[in-house]
């Protein structure tokens, strides 16, 4: 039996938590652009879960804007798919499963852009949110609005905006809370940007990019939630067999979830009331405080520590904390180390000890599989906007000098010893384990390694690059030394033994 509507029903299942048929036949209010997991698995679920408790009563039509995926399973499921949640919340293991009812169905923009166009007609309508990747969020000059459709995200977007401000008149009341979910900075207030410049190249009035930009807040937002998506083959077949049904959109996630909307705009608490009873989502005028703790705390202990569990042959973030060495050295980082050297007035040592407990909750789940080489991606990049400003915070708090963050660094430099390969890429290895390595920054380690015995020489070298640390590292002669101590450690003694003394 494949999901569908009919299943739900024929009743309750032991196993996983139905929704009430009469869900789907609440009214379309939300337009999301993209159907990947992370919308499925963040958004979809809190809008889910309110329709669940009488609260909100919408669903949602997702536009498919791209040629990539398959839509009908979306068709033959009647929307449904099963969320999958698995890991930790406050150090206890969490098994849960729904059904999710939110959404009515899944439009393509290229084979049914009339059909999209028509959801601006509806009065019912008011809430959109994207996920279209970071690559989505791009302007495009000459991409016209009366195309059939626009060509980039920005521009089917705001062709519906125009839509709706003709038919509506321009009628304030029946703007959109806008919500972009991707990953970069600013999102809301980029997408803003990219709306009005389109808007000018497209040669409408300034009346209506009044309107777009007064009667529709677009917000500066942040997610936070690991969606894998589809199980393992295995493991899809066990939970179908469990289930007794089959699901092709099946998803999972890990409990964590963040939703954090900035924005002081009084239409948006009053038109997200999804919001009420979701304590995950907050609202607020400001978000710094969630972004510099999951930058700091969350982003910056991967990076931190992703070159060191490599070279001691973890494979997966889960793997690395179940060894009491390197997860000891972990919670320490964060706690004795990082929390410490947050430098934002809002941000008390309770709330930041409680972040980082639920950090240490989505490290230790075994379910995620988050491999700690995908992490490395780019580490140069990540170490100099993410970690080096903790390092000089810490430099200048503290009358210790930071040894974790040493350590860290030492193990940064061993992971990028490495040499080119015929194919053009460029591999590390130790003790006859072999790596890939991907960083802008390969071909200068390569050379600096294969020039330098000396390791305290190596050290200073490396971080007089402002190309890679900026102008001003604001590392101190005595942290240099250290990470070329615990570098020396590293190659004489090994990686782990040198943890262990940290």
């Amino acid at each position: 039996m494949t999901l569908q509507k009919d299943l739900l029903l024929a009743g309750e299942n032991k196993y996983v938590s139905f929704p009430d048929p009469e869900t789907l036949q609440l009214p379309e209010k939300v337009i999301m652009f993209g159907t990947g997991v992370l919308l499925r698995g963040l958004p979809a679920h809190f809008i889910d879960t309110a329709n669940r408790q009488g609260v909100f009563n919408g669903r949602i039509v997702m536009i498919k804007s791209t040629d990539g995926g398959d839509a009908a399973p979306f068709a033959s499921q009647d929307g449904l798919f099963t969320h999958v949640i698995q890991g930790y919340r406050h150090g206890e293991r969490v098994e849960e499963a729904f059904v999710n009812a939110s959404i009515s169905r899944v439009l393509s923009a290229r084979a049914a852009w009339d059909d999209v166009l028509s959801l601006a007609r509806n009065p019912d309508i008011s809430v959109v949110i994207s996920n279209t990747t970071e690559s989505g969020i791009v302007l495009l000059p000459q991409d016209s609005i009366h195309a059939t459709p626009p060509v980039s995200f920005p521009a089917k977007l705001l062709a519906l905006l125009y839509e709706r401000y003709k038919f509506f008149n321009g009628d304030p009341g029946k703007g959109w809370v806008i919500l972009p979910t991707e990953l970069i900075p600013d999102n809301g207030r980029t997408l803003l940007d990219l709306l009005r410049t389109l808007a000018l190249s497209n040669g409408l009035e300034e009346a209506f990019i009044n309107w777009m930009e007064t009667a529709n807040p677009c917000c500066n937002t942040l997610v936070d939630r690991i969606v894998p998506g589809k199980p393992a083959v295995d493991k899809h077949r066990e939970l179908e067999s469990t289930f007794g049904y089959t699901d092709e959109l099946m998803i999972t996630s890990e409990p964590y979830a963040l939703w954090a909307i900035e924005t002081s705009h009084p239409k948006v608490a009053s038109t997200l009331t999804f919001a009420e009873v979701n304590p995950d989502i907050q609202i607020r005028p400001d978000i710094g405080v969630q972004r510099e703790l999951k930058l700091r705390l969350l982003n910056g202990t991967h990076t931190f520590s992703c070159g060191a569990a490599v070279l001691a042959g973890f494979q997966t973030v889960d793997a690395a904390m179940e060894n009491p060495v390197f997860g000891t050295f972990v919670r320490q980082l964060m706690m004795e180390d990082i929390i410490p050297a947050l430098r934002h007035p809002d941000i008390s040592p309770e709330d930041a000890e409680a972040y980082a407990s639920s950090v240490i909750d989505r490290f230790r789940n075994p379910h995620i599989g988050h491999r700690w080489l995908s992490i490395t991606v780019n580490y140069s990049r990540k170490l100099e906007m993410r970690n080096l400003p903790l390092i000089k915070r810490a430099l200048e708090q503290q009358s210790v000098l930071p040894i974790r963050m040493a350590f860290a660094l030492a193990a940064y430099l061993r992971f990028i010893k490495v040499t080119a390969t015929p194919d053009g890429k460029w591999r590390g290895s130790i003790d006859g384990n072999e790596y890939e390595v991907q960083d802008e920054f390969s071909a200068f380690y390569a050379e600096l390694w294969m020039t330098h015995e000396d390791l305290s020489g190596l050290v200073q070298k490396a971080f007089a690059q402002t190309e890679i640390w900026g102008p001003d590292t604001g590392t101190s002669a005595s942290f240099i030394d250290a990470v070329a101590v615990q570098l020396e450690s590293i190659m004489q003694v090994g990686l782990m033994q040198t943890l262990a003394r940290t």
